[in-house]
């Protein structure tokens, strides 16, 4: 347990220091492996389980008195073991919340103890006890013990402990350090197997990149870096050249690399991304392993956003030439964190330090000495300032009197107002057109400092007290269907517009969907004119009619879309962004909450976020005014419904500021005034973290911004108002394998089973699709029935008029119903029958569920006629034509576990079921292929006239050998499976080797799957039945990979195998191959297999072998 805890556990460190094992899935790995040796410690070594810790393992732990039963002595809240040492100090001692353990019989104990808490269990011991076998030893023995050989006898190491009188019972303490020590040693091993299968970036990509970056290391005016360099230049034989212990981690190589503008960067290469480390110099160190900044796609984007000389001189067009060999030798390079394939991963920080350079490279004037010809941004297109063509016409301003007057705003500013400094652009009131534009917006130089806006400064005389703002306003005449003065925000320091990137499975509804407007102005209600008088006002106002301004359009429905169009194409949306800059808590509020309702409409919120108001609404969630962080809140929940705001929140910070809003004390039962509102702002930061975890990036931040924990605090909460967004984000976050852990290690399972039984359909059903989601686990599913939540979910059903919750729970019962166990109970409580009631008039979400656990239900015999009778065959073979592919996959596999049934395979025969199932293996899907051909092998075995059915389906025969073609293993092992049944007739089988099976067959034996191996022996075992089929299978080269087969673990493939080789061992040519291959001893050792199939196989295979020698034997005697 130390250099696995060390090495291979992913640690995290909190701001006091001590080390927190993260949730990710190696180290659940980890905490499983040690649990299991730990529980079967005692059993399997009882000597070395009653051997004394030296100092005991101590840890906060979740058990209560009340959890110890026989043995131990229970007074109040303490526990003692009756078991003790020889100085009749307890073994085991409890005072809550502390537990302490000197022998690894009552750590074995107290694991049982915990049920289904001893992960958290074992997690707690191994951050309490960071080296636990230290501690179980003494720091002596084990330093001791560690400097001898490896190869050191155990006798040896026993006399070395005498030698130095280190304690009692010294045989048993060196037999522990090595129990430990191989542990240990298997756990590396095992975290390597793992890491192994998840590797992105590889050694190759990275050298090559390292090859391209020494170019940029020559001397004069082309040079971009002083140094590239490896830390280590021996290379191991999978191309990494980092130690072994931190390949465990997917570390490929070190490097130093020394740019010309900034200090030496020390940079980590990992299978995940490339990222700088403390400060690895030289190859051998123990130290400075520890990730010092964000990950980055590759070491260009890295170097990219530190150095700003390599940055300016990496875009230029001679280096450009240079870099597209590198993009195209790792252009299949993918990171762990990439959320679409292609775009770089880069944090919030980097983000932030990537503005001011592509403001520079814009900013740069032509080479070629004339103006530079400015090109619309794509925020001028979201607000429809284009033209049709699609470019902005560009004109000399004008100076006349009245774009004189549109280009000075004077205002009379009272004491403490602030005052706002614009520079506007005029535009003529042709439709569809930008002339005699301004655009003084963006200075070709840049600016000397980050805090300087671009733009044309007026400047004026401010009242006292008064701050000044500088913006850029875009003024647009007042055609029907056009934005009037409408006002851009343009904040120092914001994000520049790009195609951001998030999961492949979020919609893109909201970024395509068309502005609806009014025709004509004679269409608009008076409210439109009566809020842009309003805005008029709140412009030109000084504090008291601000605020007086937003209590009058409060008033107003601004649910309804007239107003909240109103509003934005007065220019109101800037000014309502504005104020959430100012000082004034009141101003504050008032447009928050305006914001807030009128961001339910899609343009609004989209235009919100092109002005650059969502930044400010990120900044206000650290404000210590409450109802101002509960407004920000609730507002992003509006906002981030689209892919672009949910970016911006995460690289804004926005996904910590909302985790630390869920910190309050939900459970109490009499709550101050001051809790309440702490209640109140953390269910709108679950609102908002609900909205933002759409994406893959925004879960991941909100796991590691400590987000779980306090969502399943706040899971217990009696109140449907804070649980509903609650558990919307767990089962939102639970298709990732980290949550689904955590939801099961933080015991939120019992919570969501529990709330099953609400009133609220809505809570209901994210709780269903919570445990949907999480059911992939088998102890979930475990925890599901021991919590009583299957007949919850069977009660669900009866609610068939809300489509919504009915796929939750139908999703739920599916997951489900893969444990047997849940199967059978799922029988007592009629499950069965309602859900064959399902399989009409439901959309296609609630049927690919249905029938998913229809299938696991059929596997139970009994069920497969409780299917028949209730019609439920029928509906089945009825959705076979359909498109759904989901839907086919789920339909195929019931049908087939149904006509393992002579009763239902009669009536499926009877309605052609067959024949659509052999057409779904022309569909382009391999999911829906494979899942069709599983199902044909069930049909073809039990069909009353196999042969000729077959034979009746025009092509099918063809199309079966087509698909042997495939490079899909699961529709190769399918196909086979259904080949093997078809073989037994002699008429099909010459049919197949007719289209060339038998080739084909014989290419595919070099393969490593177990499951196609399986049914590829069994296929050529019957293919050998005719003809001179034995012949050519021996021709074709595949008897010597068919011998491999019996050296693989899975005895299914072992009986395949030998039945196949007894046939071919029936050619001459194929008994020789064989015998030169060595098939002769693992067959006899199978001749005493316990599998009588497996055993007549190998002995007739053996007597064919020989036969054959002894003929062979008696033609040389009698030549």
């Amino acid at each position: 347990m130390g250099l696995s805890l060390t090495r291979a556990a992913q640690w995290t460190t909190d701001t006091s220091g001590t080390g927190k094992l993260e949730l990710t899935p190696m180290n659940v790995f980890l905490l499983k492996e040690i649990l299991h040796f730990v529980e079967q410690f005692s059993s399997q070594h009882p000597q070395e389980a009653k051997n004394v810790f030296e100092e005991p393992l101590h840890w906060s732990t979740t058990l209560v008195a009340s959890d110890f039963k026989t043995d131990y002595d229970i007074s109040d809240s303490d526990v003692q073991s009756q078991e003790r040492d020889c100085e009749g100090n307890p073994l085991l001692q409890l005072s809550p919340p502390t537990v302490y353990v000197r022998s690894f019989s009552q750590l074995s104990k107290l694991v049982h103890l915990a049920d289904d808490k001893k992960l958290e269990e074992v997690q707690a011991c191994l951050e309490e006890n960071r080296d636990p076998v230290v501690k179980i030893l003494g720091p002596s023995f084990v330093s001791t013990l560690e400097k001898e050989d490896a190869h050191t006898d155990v006798l040896s190491l026993v006399d070395k402990v005498k030698e130095k009188d280190q304690g009692k019972n010294p045989e048993v303490k060196v037999k522990l350090f090595l129990l430990l020590q191989n542990m240990d040693n298997q756990l590396l091993s095992k975290c390597l197997k793992e890491i192994a299968g998840q590797v992105s970036l590889d050694p190759t990509a990275v050298k090559n990149e390292v090859e391209l970056l020494k170019k940029f290391c020559s001397e004069g005016e082309k040079r971009v870096l002083k140094l590239v360099r490896y830390t280590s230049d021996y290379i191991f034989s999978n191309g990494c050249r980092s130690p072994l212990w931190r390949q465990v981690h997917g570390e490929i190589c070190y490097l130093v690399i020394e740019p010309c503008d900034t200090e030496t960067l020390y940079i980590t290469c990992s299978s995940a991304g490339v990222f700088l480390n403390v400060g690895i110099k030289q190859e051998e160190e123990e130290s400075g392993y520890e990730r010092t900044s964000d990950m980055y796609k590759d070491l260009v984007t890295l170097l990219k956003s530190r150095s700003p000389h390599f940055a300016e001189n990496i875009n230029k067009q001679d280096f450009a030439v240079q870099e597209l060999p590198s993009t195209q030798k790792i252009q299949h390079v993918e990171l762990v964190d990439v959320e679409e394939q292609g775009q770089p991963q880069r944090s919030y920080e980097q983000q932030e330090k990537n503005v001011h350079e592509k403001a520079r490279q814009q900013h740069t004037p032509n080479k070629a000495g004339g103006e530079k010809k400015y090109e619309p941004c794509p925020r001028w297109k979201n607000l429809g300032l284009m033209s049709p063509c699609g470019k902005a016409e560009e004109n000399k301003p004008s100076k006349s009197s009245g774009e004189e007057k549109s280009g000075e705003i004077q205002e009379n500013l009272g004491p403490g107002a602030k005052s706002k400094m614009k520079a506007e652009f005029s535009v003529s009131s042709f439709p569809g057109r930008l002339s005699s534009q301004k655009i003084k917006a963006e200075e070709k130089k840049p600016s000397k400092s980050s805090g300087e806006k671009s733009g044309e400064i007026q400047k004026r005389k401010l009242g006292s007290g008064a701050k000044s703002k500088m913006k850029a306003e875009f003024s647009v005449s007042s055609l029907p269907g056009r934005l009037s003065s409408q006002k851009i925000k343009t904040p120092a320091g914001s994000m520049p517009v790009e195609a951001f990137s998030e999961s492949s499975s979020e919609s893109e509804e909201e970024e395509e969907q068309p502005e609806r407007r009014p025709e004509s102005n004679t269409d608009l209600p008076s409210e439109y004119w009566q809020i842009q008088k309003l805005v008029k006002y709140l412009k030109g106002g000084d504090q008291t009619a601000t605020v007086l301004t937003l209590c009058a359009m409060m008033d107003f429905n601004l649910m309804q879309e007239t107003c909240q169009l109103a509003i934005r194409d007065v220019g109101g949306l800037e000014v309502l962004i504005n104020l959430l800059d100012t000082d004034e808590v009141k101003c504050k509020i008032g447009s928050l909450k305006i914001l807030r309702k009128i961001s339910h409409n899609v343009q609004i919120r989209r235009t919100i976020v092109d002005m650059g108001g969502l930044q400010s609404i990120v900044k206000i969630l650290d404000s210590p005014v409450k109802d101002l962080k509960a407004l920000a809140a609730k507002t992003i929940a509006n906002v981030a419904r689209f892919r672009r705001a949910r970016t911006t929140v995460r690289q804004y910070g926005g996904i910590k500021k909302l985790v630390k809003l869920l910190d309050c004390v939900p459970n109490l039962a009499d709550l101050t005034a001051n809790q309440e509102k702490d209640v109140e702002v953390a269910r709108c930061g679950a609102l908002a973290l609900w909205s933002c975890s759409k994406s893959t990036k925004n879960k991941e931040a909100i796991r590691k911004a400590g987000g779980i924990p306090l969502l399943g605090r706040l899971l217990k909460s009696p109140h449907e108002n804070m649980l509903i967004p609650v558990v919307g984000t767990l089962q939102e976050c639970a298709s990732e394998e980290s949550y689904r852990i955590a939801i099961q290690m933080f015991g939120m399972i019992k919570d969501l089973v529990k709330n099953l039984s609400s009133d609220n359909d809505e809570l209901q059903m994210h709780c269903a699709s919570a445990i949907f989601k999480c059911a992939e686990d088998k102890q979930t599913r475990d925890l599901v029935r021991k919590y009583g939540g299957l007949q919850p979910l069977v009660l669900l059903l009866s609610k068939s008029d809300n489509k919504q919750l009915l796929a939750a729970a139908t999703g739920a019962i599916w997951k489900c119903s893969i444990s047997m166990e849940n199967v059978a109970k799922f029988q007592e409580y009629k499950a069965l029958e309602t859900l064959v009631r399902l399989l009409s008039d439901q959309p296609e979400e609630v049927l690919v569920n249905v029938v998913g656990a229809l299938g696991e239900f059929a596997l139970i015999p009994a069920n497969k006629a409780n299917i028949r009778k209730c019609g439920g065959i029928k509906s089945l073979v009825n959705l076979l034509t359909g498109t759904n592919q989901a839907l086919l996959v789920n339909v195929t596999k019931a049908v087939g576990a149904c006509a393992t049934d002579m009763d239902n395979m009669a009536i499926i025969d009877q309605l052609d079921g067959v024949r659509l199932v052999w057409s779904l293996l022309k569909n382009p899907s391999a999911d829906v292929q494979s899942s069709a051909a599983w199902a044909l092998c069930p049909c073809i075995k039990n069909a009353k006239d196999a042969g000729e059915m077959v034979r009746s389906l025009v092509g099918g025969l063809e199309l079966i050998v087509n698909l042997l073609k495939s490079t899909n293993n699961e529709v190769l092992a399918s196909i086979c499976a259904a080949i093997a049944k078809i073989a037994k007739d002699k008429e099909n089988l010459a049919v197949l080797t007719d289209h060339g099976v038998v080739p084909l067959l014989a290419k595919l034996t070099n393969t490593t799957d177990d499951r196609l191996r399986r049914h590829l022996a069994e296929a050529i075992g019957h293919c050998c039945m005719w003809g001179s089929n034995r012949a050519s299978i021996g021709d074709a080269g595949a008897v010597a990979p068919l011998v491999r087969y019996l050296k693989s673990k899975d005895k299914a493939v072992h009986q395949s195998t030998a039945m196949a080789l007894y046939q071919l061992s029936k050619n001459p040519n194929n008994c020789i191959a064989m015998h030169e291959k060595g098939v002769v001893k693992p067959l006899i050792h199978f001749m005493g297999s316990d599998d009588e199939t497996l055993q007549e196989a190998a002995a007739g295979c053996v007597r064919n072998i020989r036969l054959l020698a002894l003929a062979n034997r008696n033609a040389l005697l009698f030549r």
